[in-house]
């Protein structure tokens, strides 16, 4: 009898426990929990701290989390300089690519509910993309040019994989810069765009492709047109959709299109420092042509490729939630194996930029050979944003690592080279 009610003990015991929690969650925890060293992952302490004495940067955010764990979650530096107040870890940042990954996930939703099939044509849902013909000679002199006809309609699988054709305007070639110009094509992030997004992806249609699809890889305006079509397909505006499938369900409370009037004291000052190593704020970049604060700037035109502004904490529930295989806690949010199709080779013999890296649905992705390059092992997942935040995951170490700066200036590629190399040196399992 004693031993019936022990059984029960522990059964009772064990369903309690599975009740409360929450598997798959993140939590802050000693580098040992997630397998790191304390002593060895202070080196990136030191190293971080250096970062801003030497005047790489004036300041930084970085988190670690390995086994769902969180052992590395700290700022260091300063939002101004000139004030010495310091960067908040809790700061919400403009992650302008860093979007895309978002945008990819929620349009991978919709795929799993049946809304499109990845090989549809896009011009089975804008009309504009129909017929499309594809750059053939650009005189840049007079921004006339000649073009031929698409061999293949553009699909939603070209989008998820920048195997479209389109460039983008401002930072692409100068074919694309001058010809995306003359048509007010904006890059999305911060824009004033006048038009709505469905007049500006109609604008877009009909401008030539800059290569026949499937054929290249190029980083461009897929990822807008993507969201645009994320509101086609479900009706609601990308804002609203991002709040309703993704940030609510998982927490993400500080991720914003527009970040409200009671959080724009939170958002990060961005900075550019020259070569002689001056460091200056900075309200507007690009010319003049892009204002900083846009974040608080109510807007209705949302980029799919770059709008968002995000904690660097909840950017990590994100990312959790991929390492996971598509849950967070309780909260399902794709199924395993369209985690798995996002984070593995989808361009086959094409190549990123002409890296040894590969892309997904939404992320560049190391291959074996890659590997050799650095410690990331095969298969780790990666992007960023050009404001100079970037985030990298590597399934086979359970691991995830971000680390958010808000500024350009020649030694953000120092640091980006010494985070890597200090946060897998710790990993001691």
């Amino acid at each position: 009898m004693n031993r019936i009610l022990l059984v029960i003990l522990i059964i009772f015991v064990s369903f309690s426990q599975t009740l409360v929690a929450q598997p798959g969650t993140l939590t802050e925890a000693a580098p040992e929990a997630g397998g790191f060293s304390g002593k060895r992952l202070s080196l990136l302490d030191s190293g971080m701290s250096s970062w801003v004495q030497k005047n790489w940067v004036n300041g930084s955010v970085a988190l670690i989390a390995r086994k769902g764990k969180i052992v590395f979650y700290k700022s260091y530096g300063y939002n101004n300089p000139d004030t010495k107040e310091a960067l908040n870890k809790t700061g919400i940042f403009r992650i302008a690519s860093q979007t895309k990954a978002i945008t990819t996930v929620a349009a991978m939703i919709l795929w799993e509910e049946g809304k499109f099939s990845l090989d549809d044509p896009v011009s089975k849902f804008i009309p504009a993309f129909a017929n499309q013909t594809v750059l053939n000679t650009f005189h840049l002199k007079d921004t006339t040019y000649t073009t031929v006809p698409a061999n293949r309609p553009v699909t939603i699988r070209d989008l998820l994989t920048h195997t479209s054709g389109l460039g983008y305007p401002g930072i692409g070639t100068a074919e694309a810069n001058a010809m995306y110009a003359k048509k007010q094509i904006t890059g999305g992030t911060g824009t004033k765009e006048e038009r709505s997004l469905a007049q500006a992806m109609d604008v877009l249609g009909g401008t030539p492709l800059l290569f026949q699809p499937g054929t290249k890889w190029m980083y461009g305006l897929s990822t807008d047109l993507l969201g645009y079509l994320i509101e086609v397909w479900s009706g609601m505006t990308l804002e609203e959709y991002f709040a309703k499938r993704i940030f609510q369900p998982l927490g993400m409370e500080d991720t914003y299109f527009n970040v409200p009037a009671s959080k724009a004291s939170r958002v990060v000052n961005f900075f550019q420092q020259d070569s002689t190593g001056v460091t200056k704020k900075e309200d507007k970049v690009w010319g003049g042509t892009l204002d900083l604060s846009y974040p608080t700037q109510q807007k209705k035109y949302f980029s799919g490729g770059g709008g968002l502004s995000s904690t660097i904490y909840d950017y990590a529930v994100f990312l959790q939630m991929l390492l996971n295989q598509g849950a967070y806690g309780n909260t399902r949010i794709l199924s395993h194996n369209t985690v798995r199709m996002m984070t593995m080779n989808q361009i086959g013999d094409l190549f990123v930029n002409g890296s040894e890296n590969k892309f997904g649905f939404g992320f560049s992705i190391i291959t074996d050979n890659g590997s050799r390059l650095g410690p990331s092992q095969a298969g780790t997942y990666a992007w960023g944003g050009v404001f100079s935040t970037s985030y990298w995951v590597d399934p086979k170490e359970n691991m995830f690592a971000i680390i958010y700066r808000q500024m350009w200036g020649p030694h953000v590629t120092d640091t980006d080279r010494a985070f890597k190399p200090l946060v897998y040196q710790a990993i001691n399992d």
